[in-house]
């Protein structure tokens, strides 16, 4: 399994001019305390393109698994699933279907056992699949060239560490979620190249999705990441059409960043209850 984390978080501090102390590979334990989404954005727009090539790895090693988790059958075979209902009428042959299809199949046959390599975000296999299937389905759509896709890549790479970044070390809350708010940025930002659709579409997913839990590594792990990657989708479009959840709404602020504390405060408080019912 393949990292993004220490490379992509080394290249943005480095680019910020802030101090990163390292312990062998691991950067310090919050080094994006100080650092906002948009502080992310820019970045993914002006990194020079050569620094950040080896995320083209992401999208080769987990496309791979999504070819190989439709081509045969892996744990609850959902992408191969959808497909079949496709071919019976029952379901669309839509932009929204290939995404959840193809991210449903790689994450598939990386929790069936496929002996195929991930390009993963934040230590995990899957959550470097949520971050990176979607963004590239959709760049396909478009006919984005490569740094283009490389760009989008980076923005949902970083963008999911650094949400990520905020939880505790084993967070009671599923991850797949974060990672497809990463998604959410990289689409939003292919399709409308505007960072107030990005947050939007984040700040929905954090209305949407926030609160699904963690029960552990298994086949089941394919479904969370296939409803979290249309999750990342439906906040997209919304946000084109200026829609989304209101800050009036549960743990939505209107600027994303306090949605984005918010998620964490609940992340943490949830670890701190499991702590306490077992004494």
């Amino acid at each position: 399994m393949l990292c993004a984390v220490s490379v992509m978080a080394k290249l943005f501090f480095e680019d910020d001019k802030t101090s990163l102390t390292h312990a062998g590979d691991s950067v310090e334990e919050k080094p994006f305390a100080t650092v906002c989404a948009e502080d992310i954005y820019r970045f993914a727009l002006n990194v020079p393109i050569d620094q950040v090539a080896f995320m083209l790895d992401a999208a080769y090693l987990n496309g791979a698994l999504s070819e190989e988790g439709l081509k045969n059958s892996y744990g609850l075979a959902i992408g191969r699933t959808l497909v079949s209902q496709q071919e019976n009428g029952l379901l669309g042959k839509d932009l929204l279907s290939e995404i959840m299809i193809r991210t449903s199949a790689a994450s598939d046959a990386r929790m069936g056992g496929a002996v195929l390599p991930a390009m993963s975000n934040s230590g995990s296999g899957n959550q470097g699949i949520a971050a990176t299937l979607p963004v590239m389905v959709v760049a396909e759509f478009i006919q984005a060239d490569d740094e283009t896709l490389l760009r989008a890549l980076v923005l949902s790479h970083l963008m999911a560490i650094y949400v990520h970044s905020h939880f505790p070390p084993l967070s009671a809350l599923c991850a797949a979620t974060t990672a497809s708010m990463g998604a959410a940025a990289g689409m939003a930002w292919l399709l409308t190249k505007d960072f107030t659709t990005v947050s939007m579409s984040i700040n929905s997913m954090i209305g949407d999705i926030s609160g699904i839990i963690c029960d552990g590594a298994s086949n089941s792990c394919a479904m969370k990441v296939s409803s979290s990657a249309a999750s990342a989708y439906k906040a997209v479009l919304m946000a084109m059409q200026n829609q989304s959840v209101a800050g009036t709404d549960g743990i939505v602020s209107d600027d994303v960043d306090s949605s984005i504390a918010n998620l964490c405060a609940l992340a943490q408080s949830c670890n701190a209850t499991y702590r306490y019912s077992n004494y």
